[in-house]
């Protein structure tokens, strides 16, 4: 199977990809008013390979670029953003070992992941501090509560971080989800986002291995790196569920929406003020999908760059990412909101779930404050300051 793989193409990934999103859509609106677990959908993603897009070649993976992921996040993003919320994450977790923890470690669980085709979840939340990484001999015990730990059902591995007396900031440690002590709560209900498996897990005194906490082998502006990574996946499923929102309400007005009485016009689609909003709409989201793309080539060229990367570097490609982000929040929530007014009263309906993309935008865009992107942003406009790496920024 692997070696069949290494033959396709990026097309052929893209493609794989186009016909996931197709067979997800066709349950989209009835999975996310039910919430709960995508069983069915995330064995889909696992029977398709594609959970080793990001991982190189030399470890059994696929060995995409950054830009093939965030397409395909995009692709899923356009029909159900919780399925790309999850695969996302994934990806951000099989890369933590590559930046957090030292070659042996990277070089492992890149294996691992690709071998047994594990399903990575979220445990990173550096703003909960709750799990608390105690020594026992040769080994060590986690215990304490991590919140939104998006795709915690049915995942395999877990990297979450921990506060360890004695040492400064945060360890990180790669759990397996089943270890004994280990229980995942299933206490996400939120209003949009509703298949992600948000919620917190409980770690009861859960064994520790040494080499399950990543211990890093050089310093560098690559060590910074994942929150770059973290807030182009966000940028690119932003814009997909707004990419998603305007083709659903495109396609609703094409059919169904009635032209006004006073419109003077016999069909909705030659509405003046109709066709005004439609071109406002694409103008805003052209403008948005440049900018995420562009900042998409930023990330990937910087993610090739690995330990040679430059503090300034790192920091340029921060604000690349800050502005995609920044604009597509502001239009995606402005558009996501519009279509209604696009489609007319009749698109209220529930059995459409129009709703759910404005509640999907809504919910993850809180993630963390755009504004503290657009602060970032307005300081190195005018002061020249690049962002200080953190988790967020």
């Amino acid at each position: 199977m692997q070696l069949l793989q290494k033959l396709l193409t990026t097309q052929d990934y893209l493609a794989q990809a186009e016909v996931l999103a197709e067979q997800f859509a066709q349950t989209a609106v009835e999975r996310d008013k039910a919430g709960g677990t995508p069983k069915a959908e995330r064995d889909l993603i696992r029977a398709s390979g594609l959970l080793n897009l990001i991982i190189p070649q030399a470890y059994g993976g696929l060995g995409e670029s950054w830009t093939t992921l965030m397409q395909i996040n995009r692709e899923f993003a356009e029909v159900d953003s919780s399925l790309a919320h999850l695969f996302s994450y994934h990806h951000l977790g099989v890369v933590a070992p590559h930046i957090f923890g030292n070659e042996e470690q990277k070089q492992r669980y890149y294996q691992l992941t690709a071998e047994n085709n594990w399903f990575w979840c979220n445990g990173f939340n550096p703003l909960d501090r709750r799990v608390i990484l105690t020594p026992e001999g040769d080994q060590f015990r986690l215990s304490g509560i991590k919140s939104f730990c998006s795709g915690s059902a049915d995942s395999d591995l877990i990297p979450v971080t921990a506060i360890q007396e004695g040492v400064e900031g945060f360890r990180i440690v790669i759990v397996p989800t089943q270890r004994e002590g280990v229980v995942v709560n299933g206490d996400w209900d939120n209003m949009g986002q509703r298949q992600t498996d948000s919620g917190s897990i409980t770690f009861n005194d859960v064994l520790v291995h040494p080499e399950e906490i990543l211990e890093p082998s050089t310093e560098g502006a690559f060590k910074t790196f994942r929150a770059c990574l973290t807030q182009i996946t966000f940028a690119n499923i932003y814009l997909g569920i707004t990419i998603g929102a305007l083709k659903s309400a495109k396609a609703y007005t094409q059919n169904y929406t009635r032209p006004w009485l006073n419109s003077g016009v016999e069909t909705a689609t030659a509405d003046p003020y109709l066709l005004h909003h439609y071109g406002e709409a694409w103008v805003n989201l052209e403008a948005a999908i440049l900018l995420t793309d562009r900042a998409n080539h930023s990330v990937q060229s910087a993610w090739e760059k690995e330990h040679n990367l430059t503090a300034e570097e790192r920091g340029e490609c921060a604000i690349a990412v800050s502005t995609a982000k920044a604009f597509v929040t502001k239009i995606g929530l402005e558009i996501t909101s519009k279509i209604f007014d696009l489609m007319g009263a009749r698109a209220t309906t529930s059995q459409y779930g129009f709703d759910r993309f404005w509640r999907n935008l809504r919910t993850f865009t809180l993630h963390d404050p755009i504004d503290y992107k657009i602060r970032a942003v307005g300081n190195w406009v005018l002061n020249g300051e690049l962002p200080k790496p953190d988790f967020y920024s």
